[in-house]
């Protein structure tokens, strides 16, 4: 009986929970998308707490899909997650198929967590591993080449880049335990430290992620970009973000003039308020990488966030979202140099003058196609 007291704990506490979202909302949209999000929620740490929780039996759990999201992922990602123990030795085999690259992190925790951080990170160029190659890896122990596994060590987040988006098959990874333990029936007090760590996930990620738009916020003026960039403490070494959070009308335009990053990748995405989702990643165009986007012949880039299509290369989709917030990431800088994002307001009607002249056009039937393109590449990337 202690454990169906225990699991109607877990129900209250989600129940309350539920609560806490829907105060935070405003108007009927938001109400649905808080609920949505409470949803996508439950899904991810039920899944990681409750059923990924053993380490001598892993297997990678995926997360930022199409349809459970949290923490502002990349567009251009999948995430899969696996529980280590730093005192057992690891081996992840798979194969890139059409994966361009892959960012493997040892992390002691998920960032809206109290404890948390990259404890040592590798990619798959580091080790010579490229499209279509298969590839084997060691962690822990004495194999010639196994890759340390720190202290606090307690999951492996791997990060696949897909930067051209192609309709094809996407990456696959396994992992094994090499010091497996015998099969053991679960025990009851094992059981409810899982649900109770799945409710804590929950709580936690969807208050952190909550205020920390809320607080980034405060600190910008909306439609403009700060003149700090954005090294996340304790995140990835290699990763810069800059943040804009934009306050448009139907009727406004808000264009986002920038140097090209000199690095290796980056990318302008859109995000939703609250939660930290992506805009429609599925229905509306609402990202761009350096696959993606048009340079102006002055080697500037220019991007529209727009609720309607302004007929130009560079739009990103607001769907209609009067606030939201614009991040422009760039990865594996070749210096300390930032792009400079500046921005300027307009009028939805006066786009096309605003723009560079040799900014290329878009047909309404050409962008169709290039959404019905990237959609394709989507159900390959999140094929089951």
């Amino acid at each position: 009986m202690q454990m169906i007291e225990a699991w109607h704990d877990a129900c209250e506490r989600l129940r309350q929970l539920g609560d806490r979202v829907v105060s935070n909302t405003g108007g009927d949209a938001a109400l649905l998308e808080g609920i949505e999000h409470l949803v996508d929620q439950t899904v991810l740490w039920l899944g990681w707490e409750t059923l990924h929780a053993d380490p001598t039996r892993p297997f990678f759990h995926r997360h930022n899909d199409l349809t459970s999201q949290w923490g502002g992922p990349n567009a251009d990602n999948v995430y899969r997650h696996c529980r280590i123990d730093p005192n057992r030795r690891y081996v992840v085999r798979g194969r890139m198929h059409s994966c361009e690259e892959f960012l493997l992190a040892i992390r002691a925790g998920f960032m809206h967590r109290p404890t948390w951080g990259t404890l040592a990170q590798l990619t798959a160029s580091d080790l010579g591993i490229g499209p279509g190659d298969d590839f084997e890896l060691y962690f822990g122990g004495d194999h010639p080449n196994a890759i340390e596994l720190p202290d606090g060590a307690m999951m492996l987040s791997v990060r696949e880049y897909y930067f051209t988006w192609q309709a094809d098959e996407p990456a696959t990874f396994t992992v094994e335990c090499l010091d497996p333990e015998p099969a053991s029936v679960l025990d009851e007090v094992a059981l409810k430290h899982r649900l109770d760590e799945s409710l804590n996930e929950m709580e936690e990620s969807i208050e952190f992620w909550n205020r920390y738009l809320i607080d980034n916020r405060a600190e910008r003026t909306d439609n403009s970009f700060a003149a700090n960039t954005l090294k996340v403490g304790k995140g990835l070494s290699i990763a810069r973000y800059e943040f804009c959070f934009w306050d448009l009308a139907e009727d406004q335009a808000l264009i986002v003039e920038a140097d090209v990053p000199h690095a290796r990748y980056w990318a302008i995405q859109l995000y939703t308020m609250g939660n930290f989702e992506l805009v429609d990643p599925f229905g509306a165009i609402s990202s761009r990488n350096h696959t993606q986007a048009s340079i102006s012949a002055d080697g500037r880039l220019r991007f529209v966030l727009a609720a309607s299509d302004p007929g130009v290369a560079n739009w990103l989709d607001t769907t209609g979202r009067r606030n939201g917030l614009c991040t422009f990431r760039w990865f594996w800088p070749e210096s300390d140099d930032s792009p400079q994002p500046s921005t300027r307001l307009v009028s939805l009607a006066d786009v096309a003058t605003e723009l560079a002249d040799d900014q290329p056009v878009r047909s309404p039937a050409e962008r169709s196609s290039e959404l019905a393109s990237r959609q394709r590449h989507l159900r390959w990337r999140f094929r089951t």
